[in-house]
């Protein structure tokens, strides 16, 4: 869609600022822009940017839609999840006491400063996970190994010293072995720790609270489609704690009021949603790249469900040596393609990808489609075809060249 500025302009702001006009199929990555903000958010973020406001008032009417859509008994928005982390670990670190958070993160004598986690859900979506965590001030206690959780290593893991226990869901965690949230409830509930559920880019609004979690986290942009942002649900005594933050570790973390007023649209806006044609238009996109694969010599595509039980599916698209392509020598290849396709490459080392059709531009289906026949079906095989894996930093250090 073409924008006129303000200097008459017929370009797009994409094309104004000299960035890439992509079409993402990977997903909704922080690192493309998240998502498409729904009309509602936008709407109510350009009549709120204008306004003054009491921004403890408006948090106080956030909480009540955050409460009716996620069964919780108080909820705030914040800058993003990973901020939410931050302030909902400090909360349960700190209570009301003021002082405590003005003294985090360098002084937690005399409070409880340790955090539990499964070494399987120690991942990295950016940033470390433990990261949020001692930014709070407190530190990560690991229970179990990469591969298993047992129940004694989380019991025993659990002292005085314990200030949480911090579950995360997610794609990124290791999907097999580790105790259930049913589980990890149980155990730390023994022992009066209560358990805070990062659940950052899932869809299921009510469902952690209503398995046993204190507090959850969801982001306010990925699936909901609002601004970037983050939400804290739960107990109204460890809402009210984390949201105290916003006077000590969370000031550099503040949220303005034009994305307090798109969340709370963005919230709104999902009571109301179509998911069910959502789905068949994703489903729609998914057989035609499936049908646009077949027969491809040395490329296999299979349908799969999300593996933490998102209501969505993805292609996972398997490439073999008989393709003349890596996994991922042809997705370096549809990103520098015109335009650029970005696919979801997290495992491109065990010789596959996905394509996720969730943040889809109308029309852009069918150009991934005729993309992917094009490369694979011509002569000629771009240098980087055959590419291998190497975790290269170099690119991030070269910013902002």
């Amino acid at each position: 869609m073409k924008t006129s500025s303000s200097a008459g302009s017929n370009t797009n702001i994409r094309e104004r600022l000299g960035l890439r006009p992509i079409i993402n199929v990977s997903g909704t990555m922080t690192a493309l822009g998240a998502s498409i903000i729904v009309p509602e958010a936008i709407s109510a973020m350009a009549e709120m940017a204008p306004q003054w406001v009491e921004m403890d008032d408006l948090q106080r009417a956030a909480s009540t839609v955050i409460a009716r859509l996620t069964g919780g008994e108080a909820g705030f928005i914040t800058a993003c999840s990973a901020s939410g982390i931050t302030m909902a670990i400090a909360g349960a670190m700190t209570g009301t006491s003021l002082l405590a958070i003005e003294r985090l993160p360098d002084d937690t004598g005399g409070l409880k400063s340790e955090v539990i986690i499964q070494l399987g859900h120690l991942v990295n979506y950016g940033a470390p996970l433990d990261q949020s965590v001692r930014v709070a001030g407190a530190r990560v206690v690991p229970a179990g190994t990469v591969g298993a959780t047992q129940d004694y290593h989380l019991r025993e893991a659990i002292n005085e010293r314990t200030a949480a226990g911090l579950y995360v869901v997610t794609h990124h965690t290791a999907q097999y072995g580790m105790l259930s949230l049913e589980e990890f409830c149980e155990i730390c509930h023994a022992r009066g720790v209560p358990v805070i559920v990062d659940a950052a880019s899932e869809y299921d609004l009510r469902g952690f609270l209503a398995r046993g979690a204190d507090i959850v986290i969801y982001s306010g942009h990925k699936f909901l489609g609002g601004p970037t942002s983050g939400i804290v649900t739960g107990r109204k005594d460890l809402v009210r704690s984390a949201y105290l933050q916003n006077r000590g570790v969370a000031r550099a973390m503040k949220v303005g009021k034009e994305s307090i007023a798109g969340a709370m649209a963005a919230l709104e806006a999902w009571e109301k949603r179509d998911h069910a044609g959502i789905r068949q238009r994703e489903k729609a996109a998914l057989d035609l790249w499936k049908q646009s694969l077949q027969g491809m010599e040395g490329i296999s595509a299979e349908i799969i469900p999300d593996p933490t039980a998102n209501p969505l599916d993805r292609l996972q698209v398997f490439v073999r040596p008989e393709s003349r392509f890596t996994a991922a020598g042809l997705a370096s290849v549809l990103a520098a393609g015109s335009p650029p396709i970005i696919v979801r490459d997290h495992e491109v080392e065990l010789g596959y990808f996905f394509l996720d059709p969730c943040n889809l531009h109308p029309g852009e289906a069918e150009i991934v489609a005729g993309q992917l026949h094009s490369v694979l079906t011509s002569k000629d095989r771009p240098a980087d075809a055959m590419k291998t894996v190497r975790k290269d930093s170099s690119g991030a250090l070269r910013w902002p060249d």
